[in-house]
């Protein structure tokens, strides 16, 4: 459940990076849900706004409401179930830009920590040892910014877990900035929306398998 009402971010017209008869790449803004919410006034969202302009694209991946950043979408069922099974497979490479509190400890490192829902807060995830799913998160920093106290980093994940970046990160003790979620007052107040950005993809085309790679650099 979101706490505020849903306010869809205004409509101007897609990103496209990429469309061809059998996918689509689009750059989804922050704000956006991936898919219709349930409830009265949730059916704004990525898919609605492709689908009016190609009317057999189908989702793939989702990416949270606030985050930004590349998506696929299928062209038709053929297509859903190649690009579904590429995904389920890990032979799609993703890379995301996040903003987060204060300074790591080190230059880099690998997040392996199991998540699992927490029921009684979703939709929360948390870090569950007995109970998780295995998830496994890549970082490097990229740039500290002394003025805010504040990192950014590149992210890697391995595996594609419900809020895995923003949970590992949070267990890391370095919440990503403007995370209503999980960030502390301070660290939510740093930002007005989450500074967290998919800006890379590649993957092989699912009729040639000729290799395909897509950067949009994040609005931050």
């Amino acid at each position: 459940m979101h706490s505020l009402p849903y306010a869809a971010p205004p409509d101007l017209g897609l990103d496209v990076l990429h469309a061809d008869a059998s996918l689509l790449v689009v750059n989804k803004p922050a704000g956006l849900l991936s898919v219709p919410g349930r409830g009265p006034g949730m059916d704004d969202c990525l898919a609605r706004r492709v689908q009016a302009v190609y009317p057999d694209a189908l989702i793939v991946h989702r990416l949270d409401m606030e985050t930004s950043g590349l998506m696929v979408l299928a062209r038709g069922a053929g297509m859903h179930r190649r690009l579904s099974f590429a995904f389920q497979q890990r032979q799609v490479e993703k890379r995301y830009v996040a903003v987060v509190d204060g300074v790591p400890a080190a230059s880099e490192g690998v997040i392996a920590l199991p998540l699992l829902a927490d029921w009684p807060n979703r939709p929360r995830q948390k870090v569950d040892h007995a109970l998780g799913k295995p998830s496994l998160t890549r970082w490097r920093v990229l740039a500290y910014d002394p003025e805010r106290d504040a990192t950014r980093v590149a992210l890697a994940p391995e595996t594609g877990r419900s809020h895995q970046l923003r949970v590992h990160l949070l267990a890391l003790g370095h919440p990503i900035l403007g995370d209503a979620l999980y960030a502390s007052p301070a660290a939510r107040a740093k930002a007005d929306r989450l500074l967290l950005h998919a800006d890379f993809l590649a993957f092989a085309h699912p009729l040639g398998g000729e290799p395909l790679a897509f950067s949009f650099p994040p609005p931050f």
